[in-house]
């Protein structure tokens, strides 16, 4: 008899052990639960830590609510503007609603990269080439809200989208340089024209103020004898009067001249009017 109840007490042990291992089951702090009874959802969703289901009634399906990092591969489309372009992105989402997540989408990661492709070749043909190069935070704005507005259904909340690379064919690169060389060269003429503009404006207001000071154009020439001598040491400086030239130009008149200037009329010849 105390056999029987020993074998009855152990049979029941180990029916319990097993019927408390099948029922037994751990959820990690970043997952939720969702129980299936008979494939119908039960309750509210299991949170972290130890929990309990029938065996072989109840089915827990856990989820996870990690962020999650998607990348969108590359698609090819034409910008309004009539450009080729090859666009991949980013996208970063994260489950919200465990119980959403499983029932309302059959793969709700699937879902989304198929959203965000067909969302992003949209997004490239409603756009410039210029604003997929230099305004993307505007892109990924209305990126992120195309994405988002149907994963809200899914459980799925959208935390942020990146464009990460914008590749454009061979010919338009080589365009483009040639443009950005063509505005670089012409700023340069600009900027070298206002140079000699704003040169030749203190050349004359110097001009004019030695004119005033006849004294300051002999210091200028001993300053740039001066210069001269320091560069090249060699080279021989004769300074030479402007006067002295002035002098010998008045020298070579002849006297027909001469009179023609002070207004009287050549020996044998009457005078003018």
């Amino acid at each position: 008899m105390v056999q029987e109840l020993l074998t009855a007490a152990v049979t029941a042990g180990i029916a319990g052990t097993t019927y408390f291992v099948a029922a037994a089951r751990v959820v990690k702090q970043y997952e939720r639960g969702v129980v299936f009874r008979l494939g119908r959802v039960r309750g509210d969703t299991r949170h972290p830590g130890f929990t309990l289901i029938v065996p072989f009634v109840d089915r827990l399906r856990k989820v996870n609510l990690q962020i999650v990092t998607m990348p969108v591969p590359a698609q090819e489309g034409i910008t309004r503007d009539n450009v080729t372009v090859r666009v991949d992105a980013v996208v970063y989402f994260k489950v919200v609603d465990a119980a959403a997540a499983i029932i309302n989408v059959e793969d709700y990661r699937f879902a989304v990269s198929q959203m965000a492709q067909t969302s992003l070749r949209s997004i490239i043909g409603k756009s410039d080439l210029d604003d997929l190069l230099s305004n993307r935070e505007k892109l990924n704005q209305g990126l992120e809200l195309m994405i988002d507005s149907p994963a809200v259904g899914w459980g799925v909340q959208i935390d942020r989208v990146e464009i990460k690379d914008v590749s454009l064919p061979d010919t338009m690169k080589r365009s483009m340089a040639r443009q950005a060389e063509a505005d670089r060269e012409r700023r340069a003429r600009v900027i070298n024209a206002d140079a000699e503009l704003q040169a030749s404006k203190k050349l004359a207001e110097a001009a004019q103020q030695m004119a005033e000071t006849p004294s300051a154009l002999q210091l200028r020439l001993l300053q740039t004898i001066v210069a001269v001598a320091a560069e090249k040491n060699s080279t021989l400086v004769l300074p030479f009067p402007v006067e002295l030239l002035r002098f010998l130009e008045r020298a070579q008149q002849t006297p027909g001249n001469r009179a023609v200037d002070t207004g009287e009329a050549p020996p044998g010849e009457p005078p003018g009017p």
